[in-house]
């Protein structure tokens, strides 16, 4: 029985992942069908859901708002999809404008904005637009004092300004994208306009030619136009598809064409139905009009309805996420089966992590394919190919020595590195457009991965130079034999970690001629992947010559995990150089962290043996069978 355990474990978590594949039905409004409506935002098309995970990532950190974050999870709190919040945004603020949204931790910000502290309806963190918006004179003020100091030198409390009116900003930007945000009835005001248009354009004629002109249809009409040209400042989403042109419109930019002699269109009126039918709270009309509009797009844009469908379901399937819990699984069984030593944990770790290996690739390829480029284009996707090459590194060991090292390796590695990407994504679309300089496929499918590769595989040998110091320091598991195993794993990919940081270095130099006319220019980004290529080298170096043993090489194997995290992410937080790109301010924190944990580490490493578990308990079994 035991040798299907594994088996049945990976089938068990296979099917939780199918589960989630379903899409809930819709209870009355079909939130689900809209979420797939396509739309341009950051250069490209995407769906109406991933512009709604993406903005309430920005503003709440999270893809789903919980509307009564006061109350804990026995008493079921109300939880909404991003999509219905947007559309809420978008077509009813009158009730998306009393949900706590936005997230606010800074105490000294939120007592700037005279909000209350926890209690019987807040939770002191999550607070409404309603609520904010009467304190919005005091805290524009302060905005513009922040404005002027420079990033660098910002407080806490100056940079929660500055992410706060980030937030705002993308709110009121989604409250003017489908209507002008004070629209009280949008059908009849945009009924009104298309009335008022004829005899608008007559009063402006006559007023501009100093001629009598009706001053109350002026008046009216000079209204509606201010209000359209105020939803184009905000430079919404581009809702609308294209109408006898090449680009995507905006709602304001559309209506500000009307007078011109550009038709108000269907796409406009079906948009305004929803609008009315959502204020009203008429499912039916809503999903009337909301067919109406995909029947026009599936006729007019199948090629942007067929990409939209395509990412909500990515959206949906939530690959990254999903991969990232069957990890943490499988690295705890993997753990586990170290203290009794049990074949049969290793196994169920095995087997799982290669169900999140499949799970992890099926994502990336998606990415690939979505995007229609290599799996390396951002910070974000680095994270996502990172842990998959280590996995698949980790996975190899685990064929060879079937110790559950390897399968640590993978777990750890594909976990963190997804926990990473996790939080680079709240820095908003990970999939948004490339740089014109780096926008070449070739070498994005030759340089970027190779040096990326490279990454993954350094992190593998300090990965396993950790277990090492672990095992070796705080138990009694790191016999004789599993010390030269680790050892002999990290020399093996020590080895594969300089060929391919070198080729990829070389291929990167080769890339920076093509595209900036010369080989080298010794930029920050630059000099990191050179100084991984040294590492790594000078690594190689002494094992060869004899300065470093076993545990020389484990200690130098983590100082290789400091070099390596100073060229994905340090580099970029220097805000210079060509490649000074994805900059992250939470990553500074969290990169001393771990440079300090890795320094703890070696310090650990360089401790006498006499201090280890280990070496302890081989003396004493020594000591026992002489």
């Amino acid at each position: 029985m035991k040798k299907w355990i594994p088996i049945i474990l990976m089938f068990a978590m296979a099917l939780w992942f199918f589960s989630k594949l379903q899409t809930p039905p819709d209870k009355d409004f079909a939130f689900s069908q809209f979420a797939r409506l396509p739309v341009t935002a950051n250069g490209r098309i995407v769906p109406m859901d991933s512009l709604a995970r993406n903005s309430l990532l920005e503003i709440r950190e999270k893809q789903t708002l919980n509307t009564e974050p006061w109350k804990s999870w026995n008493e079921k709190p109300k939880i909404i999809s991003a999509t219905e919040w947007i559309a809420n945004v978008m077509m009813n603020p009158a009730v998306a404008d009393t949900w706590p949204v936005f997230r606010i931790d800074n105490p000294d910000l939120v007592s700037l904005l005279k909000l209350s502290e926890k209690g019987e309806h807040s939770d002191g963190k999550h607070f409404s637009w309603n609520q904010i918006q009467p304190s919005l004179e005091t805290f524009d003020k302060e905005n513009k004092r922040v404005q002027t100091v420079e990033a660098a030198n910002r407080t806490a409390f100056e940079n929660a300004v500055a992410k706060m009116q980030q937030r705002l900003a993308r709110y009121v930007q989604l409250k003017n994208t489908l209507q002008p945000a004070d629209a009280q009835d949008w059908p009849a005001q945009l009924a009104a306009f298309e009335k008022l248009i004829p005899f608008g354009v007559a009063a402006a004629q006559a007023q501009q030619a100093g001629k009598p002109f009706d001053q109350q249809t002026f008046t009216e009409f000079a209204a509606f136009i201010q209000s359209f040209q105020f939803m184009s400042n905000f430079d919404p989403p581009l809702i609308l598809p294209p109408d006898g042109s090449v680009n995507w419109r905006r709602m304001g930019e559309a209506l500000l064409d009307a007078p011109r002699g550009v038709p108000v269109d269907g796409a406009i009126r079906d948009y305004a139905k929803m609008v009315g039918a959502l204020a009203a709270d008429q499912p039916a009309d809503f999903n009337a009009a909301l067919k109406d509009y995909q029947l026009l797009l599936e006729k007019d844009q199948p090629k942007a309805v067929a990409k939209a469908r395509a990412e909500s379901f990515f959206n949906q399937m939530e690959p990254f996420y999903n991969a990232m819990v069957i990890y943490v699984l499988a690295g705890l069984l993997a753990v586990f089966s170290w203290f009794n030593l049990s074949e049969t944990l290793r196994r169920s770790s095995v087997w799982l992590i290669g169900l999140a290996f499949v799970i992890h690739t099926v994502g990336l390829v998606y990415r690939m394919v979505l995007e229609g480029r290599p799996p390396v284009t951002n910070l974000y996707s680095s994270a996502i190919f990172i842990g998959w090459g280590a996995c698949l590194l980790g996975l190899i060991l685990e064929k060879f020595y079937k110790n559950g090292i390897g399968a640590v390796v993978s777990s750890g590695i594909g976990f963190i590195t997804l926990i990473i990407a996790h939080h680079l994504a709240l820095e908003g679309d990970t999939m948004e457009m490339m740089r014109a300089v780096l926008d070449t496929n070739f070498w994005l499918a030759t340089h970027v991965v190779a040096v990326t590769v490279g990454y993954a595989s350094t992190f593998v040998a300090g990965f396993l130079a950790l277990i090492y110091i672990l095992r070796g320091f705080f138990t009694k598991t790191l016999d004789e034999a599993t010390g030269k195993g680790l050892a002999r794993m990290i020399y093996g990919i020590v080895c594969f970690a300089t060929l391919f940081s070198f080729v990829g270095t070389v291929l990167g130099g080769i890339w920076a001629d093509q595209s900036w006319g010369r080989f080298w220019g010794w930029d920050p980004k630059e000099n990191g992947a050179l100084i991984i290529v040294l590492w790594n080298a000078l690594i190689l170096h002494l094992r060869w010559g004899g300065i470093i043993r076993e545990r020389g090489l484990v200690v130098c194997a983590i100082g290789g995990n400091i070099v390596t995290a100073w060229s994905w992410f340090g580099v970029n937080m220097l805000g210079i150089g060509l490649h000074s790109y994805g900059f992250t301010e939470a990553a500074f924190k969290w990169l001393v962290l771990f440079v300090v944990s890795q320094l703890a580490f070696i310090g650990l490493g360089m401790l006498p043996l006499k201090w280890w578990k280990s070496f302890g308990a081989r003396k004493s079994n020594l000591a026992s069978s002489g």
